[in-house]
């Protein structure tokens, strides 16, 4: 009776926790829709009582779903002669579908906060009379939050769960809404920065979660698929809702946005399941199997053999080895989409090209971002994981030597920017697109989140670079910066032919180290 009046208390505090955030969030709508006659401009103006008070209502919803969240203490049971795990046999039933659905949200909801960013800056410095440079604080902050979001959030999926992880991470981004109104740039660069560790906690324990619940055979073509729908999806949603919205209500609607779009998720909580296997280490075997159930799974016992190997796999030297290589590789791809794809219109215009040949450019390169997602993830399921990513990362390479070829002609022959751009906008995509499925393959499940955020973190990192490259006037010309770029990924195709794992089709009990010893009549 305790335990029951314990958990309905915990519900209670979640959803009551979901309101107050959300009525927080309107708070600030009244002193927004007041500028209407004004463009929704703000600057300058002092926050009303309404807002102050949101503020705090924001700070006590989230205080209560976090408290909602926390798993209840479990009783462990073990026994040394019999050892369980959920099986990696089921077939695919409705329930993966639907995890796989809410998952695209999850994951378009987190890739459009930095798509965003492109599409508010020229109306932010705008309105509050700022310089290039400076707006530059803006970027550099945000995706700082979301380095940080992304490893503090994987630390705490491995601590309180997946399932947890996710939701809180989705009503924290709800209550950032309210970067929409404030009134002063400074304001905005705090936000942003908070927006972006709520953001940022998504994408890698996401990948964890599908990882865990899928079974093998589906395991691979799943998480790439779900990446690269979420990736594609949300930089679909930015654009289209900057394009419908912005010129009715101006940049601020982009941040209100937040609200609708987290709220989706809070409202999908149903389908989102607490993963099985994180449940069994925790010692909850009974919503372990009611979880199992409804995948069309059961326990099964796990042989000595398995038990072996997931002990040579879960040492630490060989945990720390996969952690550096696969961080390596997130930093170089954040350099090539936040460092070289960033400056690459400003390199074009600057040879000669038109802002609008530029723009149109890009665009057309950019449609080749979904074919690049269906062949990783038929190479990645089909193939080979770490050659799926190896060859997308030669791909980048060969654009990116494509756009030094521009420059500097070798043996008579100078490209033109279509097949450069092309080659790197696939490569990169697709790069991405593998990058965090496998990483979510590879480490056990003890450290699968803090290691997935590490390695999601890193993907940011690039970025951090090259905006305080562009703080300090420091930006090199776009030559090196490939050639650079270049040199990083040959270390990279060399590290993951040397000392990558293949995880295509592998059972994940050969990772996760010993399983949870049941008493038989668990």
């Amino acid at each position: 009776m305790g335990k029951f009046l314990i958990e309905r208390n915990k519900l209670a505090a979640f959803w009551l926790g979901c309101a107050a955030v959300t009525a927080g969030v309107l708070l600030h709508l009244p002193m927004f829709l007041m500028a209407r006659d004004m463009g929704y401009q703000l600057a300058g103006m002092e926050m009303d009582n309404g807002m102050l008070a949101g503020m705090g209502l924001i700070v006590l919803g989230i205080a209560l779903t976090a408290y909602g969240l926390l798993p209840s203490a479990a009783i462990r049971h073990n026994d040394p002669h019999l050892k369980m795990s959920p099986s990696e046999e089921a077939p695919l039933t409705s329930a993966h579908w639907q995890l796989m659905a809410v998952l695209v949200v999850a994951l378009v909801v987190d890739v459009m906060k930095p798509a965003s960013l492109g599409f508010v800056v020229p109306g932010m410095r705008a309105e509050y009379g700022v310089s290039k440079a400076f707006v530059a604080w803006l970027p550099f902050t945000a995706l700082l939050g979301t380095f940080v979001g992304s490893i503090v959030w994987g630390v705490l999926a491995d601590i309180y769960g997946r399932r947890a992880s996710i939701l809180l991470s989705a009503i924290m981004f709800v209550g950032t809404s309210i970067c929409g109104a404030m009134p002063s740039f400074n304001w905005n660069v705090i936000m942003c920065f908070l927006m972006g560790a709520a953001a940022g906690g998504l994408l890698p324990v996401a990948y964890a979660l599908l990882a865990e619940a899928m079974p093998s055979k589906h395991r691979g073509w799943s998480l790439v698929m779900v990446g690269g729908l979420g990736a594609a999806g949300g930089y679909l949603a930015a654009s289209s809702l900057s394009a419908v919205l912005q010129p009715l209500f101006g940049w601020r609607i982009m941040w209100f946005l937040n609200m609708p779009t987290g709220l989706l998720l809070i409202a999908m909580s149903g389908i989102i399941p607490e993963s099985a296997k994180f449940l069994m280490q925790s010692g909850r075997v009974a919503e372990a199997r009611a979880i199992l159930k409804r995948f069309g799974s059961v326990l099964v016992p796990v042989t000595e053999a398995t038990i072996a190997r997931a002990a040579i796999e879960t040492t630490g030297a060989h945990v720390a080895r996969k952690s550096v290589i696969l961080s390596i590789v997130g930093v170089t791809w954040s350099l090539i989409n936040f460092g070289i794809l960033l400056w690459l219109p400003a390199d074009l215009v600057a040879k000669g090209a038109s802002i609008g040949l530029t723009s149109k450019l890009l665009a057309q390169s950019a449609l080749i971002a979904l074919p690049a997602v269906l062949l990783a993830a038929l190479l990645y399921s089909r193939w080979s994981t770490k050659g799926a990513l190896a060859a997308m990362m030669t791909v980048s390479g060969l654009g990116l030597l494509g756009l030094i070829l521009m420059d500097t002609p070798i043996a008579g022959v100078t490209l033109g920017p279509v097949l450069p751009v092309a080659l790197l906008i696939f490569g990169s995509n697709g790069m991405l697109a593998v990058l965090l499925p496998y990483t979510a393959e590879l480490f056990p499940l003890r450290v699968r989140g803090r290691a997935t955020g590490l390695v999601a973190g890193c993907t940011k990192f690039g970025g951090l670079i090259a905006q305080g490259l562009g703080l300090l006037a420091l930006i090199p010309a776009l030559s090196v910066a490939a050639w650079s770029v270049v040199a990083l990924l040959a270390v990279c195709v060399a590290l993951i032919s040397l000392y990558g794992e293949e995880t295509r089709g592998r059972d994940l009990r050969d990772i996760d180290g010993e399983p949870l010893g049941l008493p038989a009549e668990a």
